[in-house]
């Protein structure tokens, strides 16, 4: 099952089909346990990463390798977050108000985990702490909570089965769109880049604007791979220390206000040496910020830009926030993995990471059609997206074959983290540097 989906992935991603026997996929079925076909889209999209840059390396002259992927490392990796140890100590719990809560007449999927988001949650339901959100949300019906955050700037997610998702403006919207899409976007004469690259991304400069887990994992996964990985902050949104830890490795870290001309001019130098730019920013903003992707191919021609969304870029909620937990409650993963109880949730936070590699392969596969034809690209994705292909599959049985994680843990100074599941027969396990400190470079390429 996982080589059916890896051969959707790479038919999505129009990769050529006679390459697929470069990718060996091994490991028992059931490591990430769920009623869904987790573990197979999880090595599916690990996959097509590897094969995206085993592709990009030949085209730069470097000998074929094929790729090797585990089920079991890559449910590991899946779940990084949760395995990652700073002497000793882990991630904590997660804020109280992330959380599935009854409602009137339904379940809401609330996300307080970012400080503004939690002050525009307790303003929507107009309480004071959190201990009064749970009795807020109980005196009102589903849909009315929904809209009440989401108003105020919030984000949240009524639980709906996948038949009221199906029947959803929004998930109509989402049917009729592919896996991802990459399309040019302008005109460019074919891209050269150093020849015999030691890794498949040596020399790529990537301006990484995104944040929370799908982009930082894609963006992860391209400075395994050799990118010159510069991602760039707002100084004035918050970003969470071990999110950043854990999706930062082999990256550095900026902080730039768009909104400041001055600081708009420097990421616009940069911009002038970049080969990629991967933007998180709902489509409104990346408009007013002139990120769009026409016209970063207008100012940079040959650039490869990949926008990621929650929603998908079509449809009401096109710009509406969202984060992983919320495309499974409003889905109808939620109600599938949930019980007498109340609604679930996947074994992983897997539409993030399975988006973030499926994010690195459309990067690399643009890079790569970018030398052999020319032109500016522009790949697009989203976690419903994700979401929509996973539920395709349908209901499966529940096998539980969660792995021990030590074989596929490192261990540098006093961090633990999880491994890369991208392994190429020419390629890093791991990455060159751990993180920067968040905000800690300058804003210039290596």
């Amino acid at each position: 099952m996982s080589e059916e989906l890896l051969t959707q992935a790479w038919s999505a991603l129009d990769g050529p089909a006679e390459l697929l026997d470069q990718v060996a996929l091994s490991g028992p079925p059931g490591t990430l346990p769920a009623p869904l076909r987790v573990t197979e889209l999880a090595t599916a999209t690990v996959g097509c990463a590897g094969l995206a840059a085993a592709e990009f390396a030949v085209v730069r002259g470097s000998s074929a390798a094929y790729v090797r992927v585990d089920s079991r490392g890559t449910a590991v990796a899946f779940t990084s977050e949760r395995h990652l140890r700073v002497a000793g100590a882990g991630p904590g719990a997660p804020d109280a108000l992330w959380r599935s809560l009854p409602a009137a007449d339904g379940w809401i999927r609330l996300h307080a985990n970012y400080p503004h988001h939690r002050a525009r949650l307790l303003r929507a339901l107009r309480v004071g702490s959190p201990e009064a959100v749970v009795e807020a949300v109980a005196g009102r019906p589903v849909l009315e909570v929904e809209d009440a955050v989401v108003q105020a700037g919030g984000v949240a997610a009524a639980v709906r089965t996948a038949a009221q998702w199906q029947d959803h403006p929004q998930g109509a919207a989402v049917a009729a769109l592919p896996l991802l899409t990459t399309r040019p976007v302008g005109l460019a004469p074919p891209a050269r880049y150093p020849a015999n690259p030691t890794l498949p991304a040596d020399g790529i400069r990537i301006l990484d604007l995104t944040r929370v887990i799908a982009g930082p994992v894609g963006t992860r996964t391209l400075a395994l791979l050799g990118a010159d990985v510069l991602r760039v902050d707002s100084p004035r949104l918050p970003e969470l220390e071990w999110q950043h830890r854990d999706t930062d490795f082999g990256k550095r870290s900026t902080l730039l206000d768009l909104d400041s001309e001055a600081d708009r001019s420097t990421f616009h130098d940069l911009l002038e040496r970049a080969d990629v730019v991967v933007a998180g920013y709902r489509a409104g903003a990346l408009t007013r910020l002139g990120l769009d992707p026409v016209r970063l191919a207008e100012r940079r021609p040959g650039i490869v830009v990949a926008t990621l969304s929650a929603w998908g870029a079509t449809g009401p909620w096109a710009g509406r926030r969202g984060f992983d937990s919320l495309v499974q409650a409003a889905s109808g993963i939620g109600d599938l993995c949930g019980g007498p109880e109340g609604p679930g949730a996947l074994p992983a936070q897997a539409l993030d990471h399975g988006t973030g590699y499926l994010l690195a392969a459309g990067v690399l596969r643009a890079l790569t059609r970018r030398a052999l034809e020319g032109g500016s690209w522009h790949v697009e994705l989203s976690l419903a997206q994700t979401a929509r292909w996973l539920l395709s599959g349908g209901v499966t049985p529940l096998v539980d074959n969660r792995p021990d994680p030590a074989p596929w843990l490192a261990t540098a100074g006093d961090v633990t983290y999880a491994l890369s599941p991208v392994v190429l027969s020419t390629g890093p396990r791991t990455w060159a540097h751990p993180p920067t400190p968040w905000g800690s470079d300058k804003p210039v390429w290596n």
